[in-house]
């Protein structure tokens, strides 16, 4: 079986910051809600697609990173068909809730120059400019954007309403978002996307 399987972030708490329910979305996970909370993550060079429907306040994050490919400019290629998937089970699981297309629009943070020793294109520029690429094919608007730089970057997003907040954040043991990130990308090239094609969209 596949291991590009993307799965439901489940880490809830109470956060204290801005005393609300909230959702951790850790490097290859997802969340979608139709409730008042908040959904968070760190992001280096992954990228974080923050989609709702601006009417019934539906929507979600993931936060995914592309695996390193051979020809990421091919549509078919390993690099392109796992981001695909990561954005096709967020937009899908939004409309399973009950989202319209038509109503949807997207906020899009992250791929910031964090993973230094890449000897190929820059990774992070590389998730930036799929996310933007996928979503203009897909005729997504984007509300908001805060791509590249090289620093992380936490992104607080209500879907309810849509607010979303960034902090620019310096390296720490606190937020180890580089260690996390590697680790994450290591497994990427043992995934293998076969099950991308397998999502059927509204």
């Amino acid at each position: 079986m596949s291991s590009i399987h993307k799965p439901l972030a489940k880490h809830h708490y109470f956060d204290r910051l801005f005393h609300v329910d909230a959702v951790k979305v850790l490097p290859g996970e997802y969340y979608v809600t139709d409730k008042p909370l908040m959904v968070t993550t760190v992001l280096g060079s992954c990228v974080a697609a923050c989609i709702r429907d601006r009417r019934s306040g539906i929507g979600g994050m993931n936060h995914f990173l592309l695996p390193e490919g051979s020809d990421d400019s091919s549509p078919l290629s390993e690099s392109m068909r796992y981001g695909s998937y990561a954005m096709e089970i967020l937009i899908n699981e939004i409309l399973k809730l009950g989202g319209q297309r038509s109503n949807l629009e997207a906020k899009v943070f992250g791929g910031g120059n964090v993973l230094p020793g890449m000897t190929t294109m820059n990774v992070g520029a590389r998730n930036a400019h799929f996310v933007l690429d996928y979503l203009q094919t897909d005729g997504i608007p984007i509300a908001v954007q805060d791509l590249l730089d090289n620093f992380p970057r936490r992104v607080c997003f209500w879907p309810a309403d849509g607010k979303v907040m960034v902090k620019k954040l310096k390296r720490t043991p606190e937020e180890d978002v580089v260690t996390q990130e590697r680790v994450y990308q290591s497994s990427l090239r043992k995934a293998a996307p076969a099950e991308a094609g397998s999502i059927d969209l509204f």
